[in-house]
């Protein structure tokens, strides 16, 4: 069976710097646009599409090795595409530079939570709020291990070598803050692995690795596919022999991207930062909105809207010490009762009544749609790259037609 097509020289984490020092490091954005050059086989400036699940084997018999003989160093053809594939190899070539670590691409974001679970096996789980997703998977682990699941603040004295704390940061679906570090040391003080989900603030926003975490999630559908058209997940580790056993068993899992939707992948990622930016700039311009109309007694804001909860609107310094780049572009409002709720996303123009997050178009979503733990009165916005003034009259017409419509706010219907 072949290994991987990347060598582990190939992978490169420094962002294609030699060991003697003569090349220089490439910036980030650059990283996004020339990681994969190295695996450019035809003339074409956009990258070709790549479907085939099959690929011949070398036509030199001389090349030709047996599956019982095979190794990480002694292969470098492409076999069948649940090992990997052109699209597959490049996007994890991007990401790994990008993501400042060895990346694999999964199907999806649970898929790559549940290979993370199989290739930890722990005893205990550590988790809190977050994704409801990733209840769901632990759940399951927990009916065939027998897996244990304690509070994300569990005293650490309860957690042993080897068990995980899973942390979503900044969290689903309010896009507030949690302190990385503080997790970090309390796993590491037990032996223990912290697994940090980032969906919600890829860089150039937070760097989850610098403040202490061992392992980093990624669900792919959000920011780094970026148009709301392609479904995949991303782990990355800073250990390279860790990573070649998850790509070993994620062979037998099944659960790789697909290389049309990596193909997509590897398009979005060239924007990445660009689109990261510019949503994370508006988000944070339009919580200033509200958060100050809130304040303001006859306000069509403060007629209808109880709470606006954001990162940028947290005191604790660690926020703004661990997401450097910038807040996340989501955030959450809570409206003064259910019913408007309700009716807000129907009259609003440029925001698209859907779930999921991370597109260049702007989202709203009743969250109560899809979210059985969310109070009703919850909407969580994913901001995108319009112009947020544009988007700030949006909602102040919405507001304004909800308060001028004198919707009652005691709850009823």
């Amino acid at each position: 069976m072949s290994k991987f097509i990347l060598h582990p020289s190939s992978l490169d984490i420094t962002n294609g710097s030699n060991d003697d020092g003569t090349t220089p490091k490439l910036a980030a954005q650059t990283a996004l646009l020339h990681a994969d050059e190295f695996l450019n086989e035809v003339n074409d400036v956009a990258v070709p599409i790549h479907v085939s699940t099959t690929f011949r084997y070398p036509c030199d018999h001389t090349k030709l090795i047996a599956a019982k003989d095979l190794t990480n160093e002694n292969t470098d053809a492409h076999v069948y595409s649940r090992l990997t594939a052109p699209s597959t190899t490049r996007m994890e070539a991007i990401l790994s530079q990008y993501l400042n670590g060895y990346a694999l691409v999964y199907a999806s974001g649970l898929a790559a939570f549940h290979a993370a679970l199989v290739h930890l096996n722990p005893k205990r789980l550590s988790i809190g709020d977050c994704y409801h997703g990733c209840h769901g998977v632990a759940d399951i682990h927990s009916r065939i291990t027998g897996m244990k699941q304690l509070p994300l603040d569990c005293p650490a004295e309860e957690l042993q070598e080897g068990d995980v704390i899973h942390l979503e940061t900044p969290l689903n679906p309010v896009g507030e803050a949690s302190d990385i570090s503080f997790y970090a040391e309390k796993a590491h003080s037990r032996g223990a692995i912290l697994i940090v989900d980032s969906t919600f603030a890829p860089p150039p926003l937070q760097d989850p690795f610098l403040w202490g975490a061992d392992v980093v999630m990624h669900s792919a559908s959000k920011y780094i596919g970026g148009h709301s058209d392609m479904l995949g997940g991303v782990l990355v580790v800073k250990d390279l022999k860790r990573r070649w056993k998850m790509y070993e068993e994620r062979v037998y899992l099944g659960g790789i991207m697909g290389s049309l939707e990596a193909w997509l992948g590897v398009r979005s990622a060239r924007t990445l930062e660009l689109r990261v930016l510019r949503q994370s700039e508006n988000a944070t311009k339009l919580v200033e909105w509200l958060s100050g109309d809130l304040g303001v007694g006859d306000s069509a804001v403060q007629k209808v809207v109880a709470k606006v909860r954001h990162a940028s609107l947290q005191k604790d310094e660690f926020v703004e010490k661990q997401m450097t780049g910038g807040f996340g572009p989501v955030f959450a409002i809570e409206m003064k009762t259910e019913i408007l709720a309700k009716m807000l996303p129907s009259h609003l123009e440029l925001f698209a009544h859907a779930t999921s997050l991370g597109g260049v178009e702007s989202l709203i979503e009743w969250r109560a749609m899809s979210d059985t733990l969310v109070s009703p009165t919850l909407l969580r916005l994913s901001i995108g790259i319009e112009n947020w003034e544009d988007l700030k009259n949006d909602l102040l017409q919405a507001f304004e037609k909800l308060a001028a419509a004198r919707v009652e706010i005691n709850g009823t219907n």
